[in-house]
């Protein structure tokens, strides 16, 4: 399904820059500009730094002057209002409309944005086959153009299935029994060491140790984090002369 985003008549350069960084962010490239205020509104300074990266959009868009020639093979027209208009299309949410619009049958969907400074004319509303409504604060319902076009660009992304959140780094595998279970042998000579465990009566301590690290899974990495508190434990021991075991009590109901 082909995707086209056209503004009409834009006013401020610095809005079609972010309305290119909206899009990129998204995956949609086909941006049309219906006679906008200025003839060189793709190069001027403001435009490009605005689209922070996204020149292949910029450098892709055209400028026509008619709304007939931006729709060209449009099979589905979506305008954005948020005042409804008397014998207008009907008005909706972005996202009740939007999912069953990416399930159905239509070839070419475009995204229709008014002048900053005038909206939408009544007349470019009826052509459109529904009014997309952004659902903000009733008392503050004003958003800048770029704002505007990012959500209804997510909107409609995540109407089309969305990509995937990519972990910053690859998931960690926890370590084995095996790698667990060393770790928990140094910690007992360590917790011997420093006198926290008497030996003579270890109680219940190590098992309870063993449950604890069985639901926290940890990963190679933190074993060796581990064993290394554990060694340093021993050290400090040592260095401080014997120490006197403290046996674990264990708490009523423990």
């Amino acid at each position: 399904m082909r995707t086209r985003f056209i503004l009409i008549q834009t006013s401020h350069a610095g809005n079609v820059g972010a309305a290119a960084r909206a899009m990129k962010t998204m995956g949609f490239s086909d941006l049309v500009l219906v006679a906008p205020r200025w003839a060189n509104v793709l190069r001027r300074e403001e435009t490009i730094q605005r689209a922070s990266g996204a020149l292949d959009v910029l450098n892709n868009a055209r400028i026509v002057d008619t709304l007939d020639e931006a729709l060209d093979g449009v099979t589905h027209l979506c305008a954005t209002a948020m005042i409804p208009r008397d014998f207008g299309p009907p008005t909706r949410t972005p996202r009740e409309h939007l999912e069953p619009l990416a399930g159905g049958d239509e070839q070419h969907v475009a995204f229709l944005f008014g002048s900053e400074r005038f909206g939408m004319r009544n007349e470019d509303v009826y052509r459109c086959n529904v009014a997309l409504s952004i659902p903000t604060d009733p008392s503050f319902g004003s958003l800048n153009l770029g704002a505007a076009i990012q959500v209804i660009a997510y909107e409609w992304r995540l109407a089309l299935g969305g990509y995937a959140v990519r972990d910053a780094t690859p998931a960690a595998l926890a370590a084995d029994a095996r790698a667990v279970a060393g770790m928990l042998d140094h910690w007992e000579r360590s917790l011997v060491d420093i006198g926290f465990l008497d030996p003579g009566a270890p109680k219940k301590l190590m098992p309870r140790l063993q449950q604890l690290f069985n639901r926290a899974q940890p990963t190679s990495e933190e074993i060796h984090i581990l064993r290394g508190i554990a060694k340093a434990m021993s050290e400090a021991a040592a260095g401080g002369g014997a120490k006197t075991p403290s046996p674990v009590r264990e708490e009523p109901g423990l």
